[in-house]
């Protein structure tokens, strides 16, 4: 079945940086479209950073464009995303997601906090 796992995610000031890990199995990793999603405390989820399949073409939120960067190892089936000038509304659980045969995944999701 497919599973996303998540880790990375911490405490850090902010100006910090973290990078986000997800690890993926069950499904055609290099062939799909992969997302970063958070969703901070009172707010809906957001996509945060996409990855066309084969990681042909990459898309950001323009809260983050700059200062994230999603990329991927097709034959780790590994999902990862750098975030660099961390800001406090950066604040959130992030979680991965891919879509298979029209149905979301979503991984457990990995809080991040940025504080000082």
């Amino acid at each position: 079945q497919v599973q996303l796992v998540e880790s990375g995610g911490g405490l850090v000031q902010p100006g910090g940086s973290l990078r986000l890990s997800c690890a993926a199995s069950g499904f055609s990793f290099s062939t799909s479209t992969l997302r970063w999603y958070r969703q901070a405390p009172g707010k809906e989820r957001e996509l945060v950073a996409s990855s066309s399949h084969f990681g042909a073409v990459t898309n950001y939120a323009d809260s983050v464009k700059g200062r994230f960067t999603i990329s991927r190892d097709n034959a780790k089936n590994t999902l990862w995303l750098q975030m660099n000038s961390l800001k406090p509304e950066d604040t959130a659980v992030y979680y991965c997601s891919v879509r298979v045969l029209s149905i979301d995944y979503w991984g457990q999701g990995t809080q991040v906090t940025v504080s000082s």
